[in-house]
């Protein structure tokens, strides 16, 4: 059981190209946005459809793998864990952020 403990696993698609960091140390990193929808039908018998949106976050070679193979619209699966950090903007206001640093990316559309 402990290794589903903070396990996010997401299909959707994605809403940006990818932002690709290369640090000095070698290191790579992409971020990117996914979209998720969910269909359903509410209390009064109309159709909804509800998109959320996931920042997303990898390292490495999967970062790599992101920055060759993923573009805005394409329809991905991710697996990673939830994390949650702050910073401060740069008006000194405190900003918060959740995101899912992913460990293994599925690429689904052609």
């Amino acid at each position: 059981m402990n290794a589903m403990r903070n396990k996010v696993q997401l299909i959707g698609n994605v809403g940006n190209d990818p932002e690709i960091k290369n640090f000095d140390n070698g290191k790579k990193n992409a971020q990117l946005t996914i979209a998720t929808h969910e269909k359903y039908t509410n209390d009064k018998g109309e159709k909804v459809e509800q998109t959320e949106w996931h920042r997303v976050i990898a390292w490495g070679k999967t970062a790599e793998l992101i920055e060759k193979y993923v573009v805005k619209g394409k329809e991905i699966a991710v697996e990673g864990k939830l994390t949650h950090r702050s910073y401060d903007d740069k008006n000194g206001e405190k900003r918060y952020v959740t995101e899912v640093v992913v460990n293994e990316i599925l690429l689904l559309s052609k």
